[in-house]
């Protein structure tokens, strides 16, 4: 086949992964974005939110239960991988959240939160000393500034050194999410996604139990009812919507995004989640949005579009790196 025709044929290619690996990032976005909706109502009746923490991740993991005996193999072969992702991508982001929400205004520590994408990029080109791409890191600073305007920081500013560095933690267990999905992601050898989550969340729901204690959970609220702006909904519903959607279908999509995306421009469309939380709860909940809300919206998703939109930037080739067949090799790789 001739140079020109291989290069062409890559390219469609590694568009056409790109455009999957989006669609599969803005669904995890929306996933995780309705995880609030859901849990409200059933906190609302009852439940501790530790306690719903505690049921979305535990019922997850029995939900992939089977995946992870068909993947039991990567026990013995990626233990630090499955114990650090449970660790951080499951449990750690879970608990620093809700311990800083309990010490500082919500959307203060989910503004805090979401300064992953920045710390994300921070850790490629100084860690992995990987070059970062001017349309990614600008489309970081836009999507940070939409996303105070999204959960008006300014109305709960405070200052609690604790609940601020709690905030920080759960930021930075996000950016061990996207580092640790994207964890092998560019070899042959590297492990299924799929088994990885069901570790995770298996790992995850072990540390969870000793700090949720669920045996003193009221399971009778599972068996009723719950109030989503006046209309009643079974709680078992709400359950199987956090468990099903916001954890099970949301890790997936968002760790097969990552591996076809990269961690920095898959950060940068997660912050798409807030949003989805903000909107749903207006149509679902009844909690409207103001004008600086709308706005901020709308420079996420200017910041995420202008990040997706960048192209890894290549270190320049070494004469052997810049034979023919070297070429045709390296042409088909996406971002």
């Amino acid at each position: 086949m001739p140079v020109h025709e291989s290069k062409t044929s890559s390219a469609n290619q590694a568009t056409r992964t790109r455009g999957m690996g989006l669609g599969l990032a803005l669904l995890s976005a929306l996933a995780f974005g309705g995880s609030g909706v859901a849990a409200k109502p059933l906190i609302e009746a009852g439940l501790d939110p530790l306690h719903v923490v505690w049921l979305r991740v535990a019922g997850g993991a029995l939900v992939m239960l089977p995946v992870a005996w068909r993947h039991r193999a990567l026990v013995l072969r990626r233990p630090a991988l499955l114990a650090g992702f449970g660790l951080l991508a499951v449990a750690g982001v879970q608990a620093c959240y809700f311990a800083a929400i309990s010490r500082i205004p919500v959307g203060v520590a989910l503004l805090i939160e979401y300064l992953a994408p920045a710390l994300v990029l921070g850790w490629v080109r100084f860690v992995q000393r990987k070059p970062v791409t001017r349309a990614a890191a600008i489309g970081v600073v836009i999507a940070v500034a939409g996303l105070a305007c999204v959960v008006e920081v300014w109305s709960g500013l405070g200052f609690d050194a604790l609940g601020l560095l709690l905030a920080l933690g759960a930021a930075c267990c996000q950016v061990g999410y996207f580092v640790l999905s994207d964890h092998g992601g560019d070899t042959t050898e590297a492990p299924d996604p799929l088994g990885v989550i069901a570790y995770g969340l298996l790992v995850g729901a072990a540390l969870l139990t000793v700090i949720a204690r669920p045996w003193s959970m009221d399971w009778s609220v599972l068996a009723g009812d719950a109030s989503m702006d006046g209309a009643s909904v079974p709680a078992w519903l709400l359950l199987c919507w956090i468990v099903l959607l916001a954890t099970v279908v949301a890790y997936v999509t968002g760790v097969v995004s990552v591996r076809l995306l990269s961690p920095q421009v898959a950060g940068v469309v997660a912050c798409l989640e807030a949003v989805v939380a903000t909107v749903l709860a207006w149509i679902l909940l009844g909690e409207h949005l103001s004008a600086p809300q709308l706005f901020g919206g709308a420079m996420v998703l200017v910041g995420a579009l202008i990040a997706q939109s960048s192209k890894a930037e290549q270190a320049p080739p070494t004469p052997a790196e810049a034979a023919p067949e070297s070429v045709l090799s390296r042409s088909g790789g996406a971002v």
